[in-house]
């Protein structure tokens, strides 16, 4: 048996199963929203890279997996001389591997596709029935209900309803503004798309399917912390709650929506930031610590 197989099963296992597990039940991961999205994201790469190389380690021999191992964990890539000379067996293990990468980077990138063709309509919409106002840096469109949400991307912009013009104080519309400003800066949408494509490609997996509903709200409570830089808890929270029976698109961020609640308490009951980094630091540390005598065992054995 090629032993090489166990460092990749074990961050499989860890990454798609445990981290998950650990996450949907940390506290300190809506304190951070941030740390705990660096988390998510890190998960999905490790699951990715560790499942393209599981098979590609079930196929090859035990000496060819150990070069293979040499070669990802010390970051060389083997010489050029080396790759025109690939057996068939390695040509196979190499084909499966791209191919377990191609599909959650291919589902990325016609997520990504499909949202920028959806925003693009849109921001053509915006063009026609809305109207831009240099004083708040926004697009204004004539709609009751109090609404604010911002497009990603090539079109990135901000949009006001009349409604919220009307119902919201300059302060509250100051706050609103800076959190759909955060969406943009902090790109996002390419969190959003990534999410979405992992968990249509793996959509029974802990790590997907949790994800796929943490990171959304974890972009939220990140946008709001990056608001409160610019603006007062008072005058944020009291914007979330005049916003929360607002609607946006299905492509683009909304400043109110059905988290507006959980966002609401979480702004106006704010915690300790260094207790919570420390934990969730720790958790990090764990997670690659469970996961280094797999990875050390393994590649210390002879060949």
């Amino acid at each position: 048996m090629n032993h090489h197989v166990l460092p990749p099963l074990g961050l499989v296992l860890c990454t798609g199963f445990l981290v998950p597990w650990l996450l949907v039940r940390a506290r300190w991961a809506q304190q951070v929203p941030r740390l705990a999205l660096t988390v998510w994201a890190a998960g999905g790469a490790l699951f990715t890279g560790s499942a393209a190389l599981l098979p590609a380690q079930l196929i090859l021999p035990s000496h060819t997996g150990h070069r293979l191992s040499d070669a990802l964990f010390t970051l060389r890539p083997p010489p050029l001389e080396r790759l025109s000379h690939l057996t068939g067996r390695e040509y196979v293990a190499a084909a499966v591997a791209l191919a377990v990468l191609a599909a959650p980077l291919g589902g990325f990138g016609r997520a990504l596709l499909r949202a920028r063709r959806q925003r693009r309509r849109h921001a053509e919409t915006l063009r026609l029935v809305g109207r831009y106002d240099p004083e708040i840096g926004a697009t204004v469109l004539e709609h009751t209900r109090p609404a604010v949400y911002c497009l990603p991307g090539r079109s990135r912009r901000v949009v006001v309803s009349s409604g919220a013009l009307h119902t919201l104080t300059p302060p509250q519309l100051a706050a609103a503004l800076a959190h759909e400003r955060a969406h943009i800066s902090g790109r996002h949408h390419l969190l959003v798309a990534a999410a979405e494509s992992f968990a249509g490609v793996f959509p029974h997996l802990p790590l997907a399917r949790h994800g796929g509903t943490a990171v959304p709200l974890l972009l939220e409570m990140a946008a709001d912390d990056r608001a409160l830089r610019r603006c007062s808890r008072d005058a944020l929270a009291t914007a979330l709650y005049a916003l929360a029976s607002g609607l946006a698109p299905r492509e683009a961020f909304g400043a109110g929506g059905p988290s507006a609640a959980l966002r609401m308490r979480r702004i106006l009951t704010p915690q300790a930031a260094g207790h919570p980094v420390l934990r969730g630091l720790l958790t990090i540390a764990a997670a690659g610590l469970a996961a280094a005598p797999l990875i050390v065992a393994c590649c210390s054995f002879p060949n």
